[in-house]
């Protein structure tokens, strides 16, 4: 076991429990999400990431966990660093969640950022994903019900930048743009009438990154993540979604998804693994008048097929919760390596959520807490 050398803090000390236990309800979401969650086993994870494999190395650092539950603060409430570090200095429900005594500042916001860095740098995607395939392993032992069907959607991102501005200043200046690894993608088909009156369909673009992501129906919790440029196809991913899936040990059964999943690989992939397909066909499959129609319109008549396409509201949902609620619609940091991370905790961010409310039926509104 690697040798720990963390910062002392003051919980236990006067200014500590005994003011928590009068204060802070025992069924405030923060105190339920410390009784649903071991955090152990992200704390063995992430002394991977400090020199030494455990602060063995210079002055003794935040104890890994304080700063993963801040960074994770960030994302259940959409907050800055800065900010994240304001609520907790003014939060006794913050200061408990974290283990610090009522009297004692939270790690400021420059430290919050080089752990977020230490977490890009020498973690990664494969690192992120761990952690979220361990709090889905959590989920699992605590009895939440995952049943068989999965839906694969993906979520746009708008890049950090203002891209007129950064047009103008490329030109100008002859550098490259503000965030190199960010792309044109298209995020939607909107209608519009044109001068003729007719409607037409037009596509509307952005530039930033995508989150691909496998949902469980049942559980309603995310499973898996891809993260790409916005021009990346949705379908391309699907494959790695599944196997990601896979490596979790899921009973799985049914895939749904919309017409952007609507290859023939990926019907050919679920087939071949004894999975049945449940994404949305497009017109041209049954329209056609050749042999292969039969398949297709027996696939749309299916069972498993329409039951997949009901269940697809709740990635929609979940999609628009993680917007709303947390801020996923705009990247917060430059860079794909930002973004990843910032997919990631957002998608830890929702599943702890789903927990608590699972596990211990409390809501967990994370605006109408951050404001309290």
């Amino acid at each position: 076991m690697n040798k720990r050398r963390f910062k002392v803090l003051g919980e236990g000390s006067f200014f500590g429990e005994m003011v928590y236990e009068r204060a802070v309800p025992r069924d405030h979401p923060l105190r339920q999400m410390d009784q649903v969650v071991d955090w152990e086993p992200f704390v063995e994870r992430l002394l991977s990431l400090y020199r030494g494999g455990g602060g063995a190395v210079g002055r003794p650092p935040y104890d890994p966990e304080v700063m993963l539950k801040m960074y994770l603060l960030c994302h259940l409430y959409g907050m800055t660093h800065r900010r994240a570090e304001e609520f907790v200095n003014d939060s006794l429900s913050a200061k408990c969640f974290l283990g610090l005594a009522v009297d004692e500042p939270a790690p400021d916001h420059t430290t919050l950022s080089v752990f977020k860095q230490r977490i890009e740098e020498r973690g990664g995607e494969r690192f992120m994903g761990e952690m979220l395939a361990e709090l889905i392993r959590q989920g699992t032992g605590q009895g939440i019900e995952f049943g068989s069907m999965q839906i694969v959607d993906s979520t746009a991102a708008v890049a950090n930048v203002n891209t007129a501005k950064d047009e103008g200043r490329q030109k100008k200046e002859g550098k490259g743009p503000r965030d190199g690894s960010a792309r044109w993608g298209v995020k939607h088909m909107r209608r519009r009438r044109n001068e003729r009156g007719e409607v037409v369909k037009q596509k509307q673009y952005f530039y930033g990154f995508k989150a691909h992501v496998s949902m469980n129906a049942q559980a309603e919790m995310i499973t898996s993540v891809v993260v790409t440029p916005g021009n990346a196809h949705d379908g391309k991913q699907f494959a790695q979604l599944v196997e990601r899936d896979e490596s979790l040990g899921l009973a799985l059964g049914v895939y749904s998804g919309d017409r952007g999943y609507d290859d023939g690989a990926n019907h050919f992939l679920l087939q071949s693994k004894g999975l049945e397909s449940a994404i949305l066909l497009n017109d041209y499959r049954t329209a056609k008048k050749d042999k292969n129609r039969e398949v297709w319109l027996s696939l749309k008549t299916s069972p498993a097929y329409q039951e997949g396409q009901r269940q697809r509201y709740k990635i929609e949902r979940k999609f628009g919760e993680a917007k709303q609620s947390h801020r996923l619609g705009r990247c917060r940091y430059l860079g794909w390596k930002g973004f990843m991370t910032q997919a990631y905790m957002t998608a830890m961010a929702l599943n702890l959520k789903r927990m608590v409310k699972v596990l211990t039926g409390t809501p967990f509104r994370a605006q109408a807490q951050a404001l309290a």
